[in-house]
């Protein structure tokens, strides 16, 4: 992606703001739109409309062609990627519709899982001038790692950020990503936590939670209606945290008969090991279409959820 910070520069001095939205709530906005072709940035890069080429600067029109993020969509351009705002930063993240395998997906979700990072850090005490290891496994579009950092800066922690991610598409937009926001961060490639070495401070992780039928990587959690994913993150990074390192998972559940199966697999894993930890329901009823799907039949609802565990500081 040849150029494609510059682009994002761009794009950022002009104040654009765009906040992402449900695949469904995008659909409706477009058939509403019709033919009509994108004339500003937000319909560019936001709605992801095709435009005619003097719908954008010539020079930020060359430095996507230099990129290689904009194609020829009959008699007009589109964009291969698209542009969310989160606070004061800038996301790239994947052209709608998102239905390649490689997708990288931001929306409503990467905002509920910026405020539960912005939350759960908020009363951090910094311990000593040693910089934290921060790791965000299925880091995606990079916008978790990046929240965490500054609101760990604002704590007056310094980090060393590890992007996770199984894509490499997802890498190369949260590098993009991270150099805009001038968020230095390792990039490591692989599954999970098999990915990296060593023992870390914090780990947060959103990971794909549906039964997707397609079993694309950024939507299928896999096993157990969508939870083994979070599962097995889940138990892998509460062995790698240091004492006194957090873990903050943000995911859903599809909740069956007034039950959370999530936190009860959890459970055991949380009292065996001994750590302080909270979990709370964030949105109560998310990707309520989903319902319609007949692996859903018998679940009552999806639930956006989050736990925060602490590792004791003895413990070591």
């Amino acid at each position: 992606m040849l150029n494609a910070a510059g682009v994002l520069r761009q794009v950022a001095a002009t104040g654009y703001r765009f906040t992402t939205v449900t695949p469904l709530t995008h659909q409706r906005v477009l058939a509403r739109r019709g033919r009509e072709p994108g004339s500003t940035l937000r319909d560019v890069f936001g709605w992801n409309l095709p435009f005619e080429a003097g719908a954008l600067p010539p020079a930020l029109l060359a430095g996507m062609e230099q990129a290689g993020i904009v194609r020829r969509d009959g008699s007009l351009l589109r964009s291969t990627v698209r542009v969310a705002s989160l606070g004061d930063d800038l996301f790239f993240h994947s052209a709608y519709p998102t239905v390649e395998e490689n997708a990288v997906f931001f929306g409503p979700d990467t905002s509920r899982f910026a405020r539960f990072i912005g939350h759960a850090l908020q009363a951090l005490k910094p311990r000593g001038a040693v910089p934290l290891r921060v790791l965000d496994i299925g880091c995606g579009s990079g916008a978790g790692g990046i929240v965490a950092a500054r609101a760990l800066a604002e704590a007056g922690a310094a980090a060393t950020v590890v992007m996770n991610d199984i894509n490499p598409l997802a890498l190369q937009y949260t590098a993009v990503n991270a150099e805009v926001a001038g968020i230095p961060v390792a990039l490591a490639q692989g599954d999970a936590l098999s990915a990296v070495q060593g023992t870390f401070d914090l780990i947060i992780s959103n990971p794909p939670y549906l039964d997707d039928a397609a079993q694309r990587a950024y939507r299928h959690g896999g096993a157990r209606l969508g939870r083994a994913l979070g599962v097995r993150i889940a138990a892998e990074s509460l062995k790698r945290l240091a004492p006194g390192g957090r873990l903050l998972l943000y995911t859903g559940v599809a909740m069956v008969d007034g039950e959370d199966p999530f936190l009860r697999e959890l459970q055991p894993l949380l009292a065996a090991s001994g750590f302080e930890w909270s979990y709370a329901e964030i949105d109560p009823d998310v990707f309520g279409e989903e319902l319609e799907r007949p692996v859903y039949a018998y679940i009552d609802r999806i639930a956006a959820v989050g736990l925060v565990a602490r590792r004791p500081l003895g413990d070591g």
